[in-house]
């Protein structure tokens, strides 16, 4: 079913489709509403907001000191979920999985540094860039979307240079920078399964936080685990299920769970122990 609920998700946060022909943004009132996931908010296909973007817009507003709305709903996503946002609520986490999919040179596993480089980004383009700028203008910049996102590249830059030829000759070296980082991901995400995900999405990052304590979870019986490494073979996001089930960088997707032949694995809000019982008995 997670593929169901990726596809609509992907429908549901994109249902202006109408936008790619006209080149026009939906600036309707789901405007005022943010999805979960990363959706960029100029995609042309957009009903709703990146929660991303809005964090990073209401920090930089010198007229605003807290968004209760923003902080609250990435707060409360964590709380319930976790990285389970990442794993099914995401578009540009389907999207990644389909470039996986292109025939290419794969990379299991990346150099475990490269995994906190989205714990910076966070930190500082998306937190510590807009509160700076504040104070010297009205409005600060939304700095990783700005300057760093591909999914606002890849969804709403591009389709948006395609449908309005009068913003061809307006995009100048900043949009072509954001091109090559772009180009990037999709060759990393080619190479490595969710790329942007394990290295560069700050959304992940905050999410991955509450990881551990999240109310979706996975949960280990570890006297009904073998060590037998099935868990850790199918794991997209490279980690070892049997070791640390609610690793940061787990999406939740259940790959882990289903290749148990042993129960010693269960995801979800309330785990039972009884297919663990039986098993052990």
């Amino acid at each position: 079913m997670r593929k169901v609920v990726q596809w609509l998700t992907l429908f549901f946060c994109n249902a202006n489709l109408s936008g790619f022909l006209s080149g026009r943004i939906y600036r309707g009132w789901a405007k005022t509403i943010c999805v979960p996931g990363l959706n960029c908010y100029s995609c042309p296909g957009a009903v709703a907001s990146c929660p991303l973007g809005a964090l990073q817009a209401v920090l930089g507003a010198a007229e605003y000191r807290f968004s209760f709305y923003v902080t609250g709903l990435l707060l409360g996503f964590g709380a319930l979920f976790g990285r389970f946002v990442c794993g099914f609520l995401c578009p540009f986490g389907l999207l990644q999985e389909l470039l996986r999919k292109i025939p290419f040179y794969r990379v299991k596993k990346l150099w475990r540094g490269f995994l906190y480089l989205k714990y910076v980004l966070l930190a500082a383009l998306v937190v510590g860039v807009p509160l700076l700028a504040r104070n010297y203008a009205d409005l600060g910049d939304p700095a990783f979307c700005k300057y760093v996102c591909p999914a606002g590249t890849l969804t709403a830059g591009l389709p948006l240079l395609a449908s309005n030829p009068s913003l061809r000759g307006a995009a100048g070296g900043l949009f072509a920078l954001k091109l090559v980082i772009a180009a990037a991901v999709v060759v990393g995400c080619m190479a490595v399964c969710r790329f942007f995900c394990k290295v560069l999405c700050p959304l992940g990052a905050f999410y991955g936080l509450f990881n551990k304590v999240a109310l979706y979870r996975i949960r280990l019986e570890e006297k009904n685990c073998t060590h037998c490494g099935a868990c850790s073979k199918v794991c997209k996001m490279a980690i070892y299920p049997s070791l640390e089930p609610n690793s940061p960088e787990c999406v939740r997707c259940g790959d882990c769970v289903r290749a148990c032949r042993f129960a010693a694995l269960e995801v979800g809000f309330c785990c039972s122990r009884t297919a663990k019982e039986n098993v052990s008995a």
